[in-house]
C-alpha cells in the first residue's frame, strides 16, 4: 500500500487529504458532545449531537448522488471543503447558555460531508491504474476513517481537555482548508470525461434511476443492505460519552478513549479483511454478515466491562466488524456499478445508512433516559446482531450463485 501511496501521485493526495478532514471531523465531536452534556446533562441530547453527524446527510444525499455524477468531483471537493470550513467556525458562536449554533453549524458540515464521500468512492476506481491497485486504495481509503477516528478521538479528547473546547473547533475549519489545498493537487480525472457536465441535475429522477438499476442487480441490493445492519445497532455508539462519563467517571478524556479505541477497530478492520475476501464478492457478502454477528457480541461485552480499559477493547474488536463490514460493501458497489451511475449509487448506500443511524440514535437516546446506557447499548447491540443473521440467511443463495459464477 506504501508503494501505491508513493507511485500513484494523485491517489496520494486523495488519501492525505481525507486523512485530514477526519481528523478535524472526531476533534469536534468529543468537544460537542462534552459541551452539550455539561450545559444540560441529557442523554438524549448528547445522542441528537450524533443524529447531527449523520441524518443532514442523509436528507442531502438525493442532491448530492446526482451531482457527484454529473459534475467535476474535483472541482466539486473544492467547493465543499471550503463551504465546510465556514460551517465550522460558526461552531465558535456557541456557548453553555446557547447550545443551537452546535447542531445547525454541525449539521451544516454534516449535510455538506453527503458529497464529499460519494465523490471520493465514486472517484477512487478513475484514480487506481490497476485491479489490485484499486482494492488495496479500497482497502486503505475504509481503514482512514477508523484510524483517524481513533487519533482524532483520543488527541481530541485530550486537546479538547488542555486548550478548550472552542480550540477544537478551530482545528476542525483548519481541517478543511488543508483538505481543499490538497485536492486541489489532485490532475487527474475522478471520472471518465463522458460523464461530467451532462445537463441540469434532477434529483428525483436522477436516483430513481439508480435506484431502478439497483433492483435489477440482486448483488447491488443485498451491498445496500449491509451497512443498515450494522448501523441498527450504531446507537450504542451514540451512547459512549455517557458510558465514559455516567458508568466509567470520566469526562472528555474518557470519550476520547472509547471513540478511538471504536476507531482503532474499524481502521484495522478493513485491512484484515481484505486478505479474505481477494476481491472475490461472494466472500465480500460472506464476511458483511459475519462482521455484524461480530460487532453485535463485543458491543454487549464492552457494556458490561468493569472498567474502561476493557470496555475499550472490547469496543475496539466489535469495530473491526464494523469497519469491515462498511469497507467491504463499499468496494463491492464500486466494482459492480458503472462510473455513469456510480455517485448515485454510493450517495443512495450513504443516504441509507446514514437514516438508518440516525433513528438507531434518537432511539438509543430515549431508551438510556427510561433504562440505562448499559442495558440500552445491550439491546441495540443485539438487535444488530439478529439482523445480521437474518441479512446472513437472505443473502445466502446470492452468495452461492456469485461463488458458482467465480468457479466456474
Amino acid at each position: 500500500m506504501l508503494q501505491m501511496l508513493r507511485t500513484n501521485r494523485d491517489l496520494r493526495w486523495l488519501f492525505v487529504a481525507q486523512v485530514v478532514s477526519f481528523m478535524g471531523d472526531w476533534f469536534t465531536f468529543v468537544a460537542l458532545a462534552g459541551l452539550i452534556k455539561d450545559a444540560t446533562g441529557s442523554e438524549f441530547l448528547v445522542s441528537l449531537a450524533y443524529v447531527s453527524f449523520s441524518l443532514p446527510a442523509f436528507l442531502a444525499s438525493p442532491i448530492a448522488g446526482p451531482v457527484v455524477d454529473r459534475f467535476d468531483r474535483r472541482r466539486l471537493l473544492l467547493v465543499i471543503s471550503a463551504a465546510q470550513a465556514v460551517a465550522a467556525m460558526g461552531l465558535l458562536t456557541t456557548s453553555t447558555d446557547r447550545i443551537w449554533p452546535l447542531f445547525v453549524f454541525q449539521g451544516t458540515i454534516s449535510a455538506l460531508a453527503a458529497f464529499v464521500k460519494p465523490a471520493i468512492d465514486a472517484g477512487v476506481p478513475n484514480l487506481a491504474r490497476t485491479p489490485d491497485e484499486f482494492r488495496k486504495a479500497n482497502a486503505l481509503f475504509g481503514s482512514t476513517w477508523g484510524v483517524m477516528l481513533a487519533l482524532g478521538a483520543a488527541l481530541g479528547g485530550a486537546f479538547s481537555e488542555v486548550f478548550g473546547r472552542r480550540a477544537s473547533f478551530i482545528a476542525d475549519a483548519v481541517s478543511f482548508v488543508i483538505a481543499l489545498g490538497l485536492f486541489a493537487l489532485i490532475r487527474t480525472p475522478m471520472q471518465e470525461p463522458q460523464h461530467a457536465h451532462r445537463g441540469r441535475v434532477r434529483p428525483v429522477q436522477d436516483m430513481k434511476e439508480a435506484a431502478r438499476y439497483a433492483r435489477k442487480d440482486h448483488v447491488v441490493l443485498a451491498l445496500l443492505a449491509s451497512k443498515a445492519t450494522f448501523a441498527i445497532g450504531a446507537g450504542t455508539v451514540s451512547q459512549l460519552p455517557v458510558l465514559a462519563t455516567e458508568v466509567f467517571g470520566w469526562g472528555d478524556g474518557g470519550t476520547g478513549i472509547l471513540l478511538g479505541a471504536r476507531g482503532l477497530g474499524a481502521g484495522l478492520g478493513p485491512l484484515v479483511a481484505s486478505r479474505f475476501t481477494r476481491g472475490q464478492l461472494s466472500r465480500v457478502l460472506r464476511v458483511c454478515g459475519v462482521s455484524g454477528l461480530l460487532f453485535s457480541v463485543f458491543y454487549m461485552a464492552g457494556a458490561w466491562a468493569p472498567v474502561i480499559f476493557l470496555a475499550a477493547a472490547a469496543i475496539a474488536v466489535a469495530h473491526l466488524g464494523g469497519g469491515s463490514q462498511w469497507t467491504l460493501s463499499t468496494y463491492g458497489l464500486q466494482v459492480r456499478t458503472p462510473d455513469a451511475i456510480r455517485g448515485r449509487v454510493m450517495a443512495g448506500d450513504f443516504a441509507i445508512v446514514t437514516l438508518v443511524m440516525s433513528i438507531s440514535s434518537l432511539s438509543a437516546g430515549i431508551t438510556s433516559e427510561a433504562i440505562g446506557v448499559q442495558w440500552t447499548i445491550t439491546a441495540f447491540a443485539l438487535a444488530a446482531g439478529l439482523a445480521s443473521l437474518a441479512y446472513i440467511a437472505i443473502t445466502k443463495p446470492i452468495v452461492d450463485r456469485l461463488l458458482a459464477e467465480e468457479t466456474a
